[in-house]
């Protein structure tokens, strides 16, 4: 799926209505996202939007070298149960 892109977030709009989104900020000193929320709208859900959304995050972070803090309850328990996977990406204070 393709997502839109702005400064602060991803997501996915149908019309004027935003039907998911991840949203995220930049934080030590620009070198990584804090994901802040996660939101995918009802009619959606179970068909893995928000993972799509994460992996769009991931991948953007990868390419300028970054590294993702999990702040949302989303991403703290996706990070929590891959930590292998999550390990190269996730912030470490």
């Amino acid at each position: 799926m393709d997502f839109q892109h702005e400064p602060g977030r991803y997501f996915l709009q149908d019309n004027d209505k935003t039907l998911a989104e991840i949203i995220y900020t930049t934080i030590n000193d620009g070198q990584t996202y804090s994901v802040n929320a996660t939101r995918v709208d009802p009619s959606l859900r179970g068909q893995g939007i928000a993972a799509q959304l994460l992996d769009t995050v991931i991948k953007d972070a990868q390419a300028n070298h970054m590294t993702i803090k999990a702040v949302c309850p989303y991403v703290k328990k996706t990070f929590a149960q891959n930590p292998t996977k999550y390990q190269e990406i996730a912030y470490k204070p």
